[in-house]
């Protein structure tokens, strides 16, 4: 009898055990539901020469529906220098969602990265830091802890022979992930989108 109440009470303890931890919530669950919805992108580079600002916009008018997006040329000019500021909206509600002072207020857990054709920009040279978190972008925002966020960043384009190619931006979520040293792979993926980019 003693033997068949053991029996019982293991199969209560393991049985209580399943219930709990099913009743966790999962950690990949949890960021799922804090990433927020982003359907339109706009970039705005700002020349240092007082000419007009040059905007370029991703929109994706149905979300997760099978339309695909409308994705605007970067045109901009060889040696200015040019400031980038990044917005990013929900519009597919009622009411436009700005995302940005979201990010914005969330930097210790977000970061840019940005990738683009080899040498298309004399600053930052290169081809960004997607490939190496290493490699140099001139960003001008930070986080709390001093670590970059990517919503402003600096950019030159080269007078070099490529003058056209993609400039690609991927926004990774790393809450309690982001460290100095943090790259693509950690962290979930918010935004991940390339525009063609041409130099004149």
């Amino acid at each position: 009898m003693e033997k068949i109440n053991s029996v019982f009470y293991l199969m209560f303890i393991i049985v209580v055990g399943l219930m709990v931890s099913c009743g966790d919530d999962d950690p990949m669950e949890m960021e799922n539901e804090d990433e927020e919805v982003i359907s339109r992108i706009t970039l705005t580079f700002t020349p240092d020469n007082g000419e007009e600002s040059v905007i370029a916009i991703w929109f994706d008018a149905d979300g997760e529906g099978s339309g695909a997006p409308t994705i605007d040329d970067i045109e901009l000019k060889e040696g200015i220098t040019y400031s980038l500021e990044l917005e990013l909206s929900n519009t597919l509600g009622s009411t436009d969602v700005d995302i940005t002072n979201e990010i914005s207020a969330e930097a210790e857990e977000h970061m840019f990265f940005f990738e683009f054709t080899t040498d298309i920009f004399s600053d930052p040279s290169g081809n960004g830091n997607v490939d190496n978190r290493g490699d140099a972008i001139n960003y001008n925002d930070q986080d709390a802890k001093g670590l970059p966020v990517g919503l402003l960043t600096n950019w030159t384009p080269a007078s070099a022979t490529a003058s056209s190619g993609d400039f690609r931006i991927l926004l990774k979520h790393q809450p309690g992930l982001k460290t100095a040293m943090s790259d693509v792979t950690v962290g979930g993926t918010d935004v991940d989108i390339s525009f063609p980019i041409n130099i004149q």
